[in-house]
């Protein structure tokens, strides 16, 4: 059985990009989401050397661990099951040449923008771990933050204070009415 272990934060700044090795847009929507945790996901653009798209199944396993089974199939199916999904997002994910485990960063587009957020994927979850300084807050475990959370309530919809919270913490403002302003 496959089990995806994974640390999320957000992410203060730009110190992130000297580290990165690779770019791409990725589009990916939900088909189903259920109130004990399972989604089934699309996903477009996650490998962009072959004509394919991703469909993923995960569910809640123990502590931060997830099961995962994901399945290449072509892209023209996962452009039809994009076409079905209610809830969708997009985003660009960086890879990063970071030690500890395999790690990315999205950048995600509106109406998730200017959210970003940094993920490590590890072998155990005692697994120890440098977090990079650009890492502003540990998120692992918050569901609202999870991305088929954000497909379904993107950041700009969050209650004001709490959309406020997370911009904060990534160094960021927000106005009093409006979309999230990106300076710092």
């Amino acid at each position: 059985m496959a089990l995806e272990i994974e640390r999320r934060f957000l992410v203060h700044g730009d110190g992130w990009r000297p580290q990165v090795r690779w770019s791409r847009p990725l589009r990916q929507g939900y088909l189903t989401r259920d109130a004990a945790g399972v989604t089934v996901r699309v996903r477009l653009g996650e490998d962009t050397a072959i004509d394919q798209a991703r469909l993923t199944i995960k569910a809640a396993a123990a502590g931060i661990a997830r099961h995962e089974f994901e399945y290449p199939i072509p892209a023209t199916d996962g452009e039809a099951l994009l076409s079905l999904a209610a809830h969708r997002l997009g985003k660009t994910r960086y890879g990063l040449d970071l030690p500890g485990g395999d790690w990315v960063l999205d950048v995600f587009e509106p109406p998730n923008a200017p959210l970003v957020l940094a993920e490590v994927e590890l072998e155990r979850a005692d697994q120890p771990l440098v977090v990079p300084p650009w890492c502003a807050l540990e998120v692992t475990g918050r569901l609202e933050l999870s991305n088929a959370s954000l497909s379904i309530t993107p950041l700009s919809q969050w209650p004001e204070d709490e959309r406020r919270a997370v911009l904060a913490a990534m160094g960021l403002r927000a106005p009093a009415t409006g979309p999230a302003d990106c300076s710092s």
